[in-house]
């Protein structure tokens, strides 16, 4: 490849760093570049969690750095979605995601209105904590989503936030930290399998880190020194857009 086709994947995943530690689905961006420079899709879903595992490891420590959350908070949430995750990296290898794509999408406009509409679940501070083991129906939720993160990614971190701010009560701030932290564990577990099934070019995976993990330095900064209310407006305008690509209207308009 061409060096400015190296600066652009780069680029691309300093964008989709920042959003995905802000809010998420910034693998909307990452996935259509790896396959523009001549992935195959499901090379490029293994591949795109190179990076995301780089990048989380970055936030991760911001977010520890700037006394957000513990470590221990988020470890009940951690084994259901990791577990789910392997289930949905097993899946993706041989799947065709047109259908769930298209549910999805569905899925994050319905969570759009609540966010808009419901804005102080999502801004105020709150008192909840995950100490002292889980729930049921919670387990089962954080099992789903880790089912739907290790077979797609995408849009992912919008799923986590619902769960941490509605079911857990979590602020946004304290919830991207544990987002980012929980995405880290089974990220890693789910890229096993994508190296295992020869699905992960390395070379442009470490490429598209050195965005990612800049984006999320810059990420965890912000999302801490302008609080929750900024972080919604982000979360807003990432579901929007995310949303509108996964349903498909930009190639209506077209």
């Amino acid at each position: 490849m061409e060096w400015y086709i190296y600066a652009a994947v780069i680029a691309v995943g300093v964008v989709a760093g920042f959003i995905n530690t802000m809010a998420g689905s910034g693998s909307l961006l990452t996935l259509p570049m790896l396959m523009f420079v001549g992935l195959p899709a499901n090379v490029a879903n293994g591949t795109n969690r190179v990076a995301l595992f780089l990048q989380n490891i970055v936030a991760v420590r911001g977010f520890k750095k700037q006394k957000v959350f513990d470590y221990r908070e988020g470890l009940w949430l951690v084994i259901p979605a990791t577990a789910g995750s392997i289930i949905g990296a097993m899946i993706a290898v041989n799947f065709n995601e047109q259908i769930l794509r298209l549910f999805i999408g569905i899925l994050l406009v319905f969570m759009f209105f609540i966010i808009l509409f419901k804005p102080d679940r999502w801004i105020k501070e709150q008192s909840g904590t995950i100490e002292g083991g889980p729930k049921f129906w919670r387990v089962i939720i954080f099992f789903l989503i880790g089912i739907y993160g290790g077979f797609i990614q995408a849009g992912v971190g919008f799923f986590l936030l619902a769960g941490l701010v509605l079911n857990v009560g979590t602020d946004l701030v304290k919830a991207n930290a544990l987002k980012v932290f929980i995405i880290l564990v089974y990220t890693g577990v789910a890229l096993v399998i994508f190296f295992i099934n020869g699905q992960v070019n390395l070379k442009i995976g470490l490429i598209l880190s050195v965005g990612n993990m800049a984006g999320a330095w810059l990420g965890t900064r912000f999302a801490v020194s302008w609080g929750a209310k900024f972080v919604r407006i982000v979360l807003l305008l990432a579901i929007l857009v995310s949303a509108v690509k996964l349903l498909g209207v930009f190639n209506l308009i077209t």
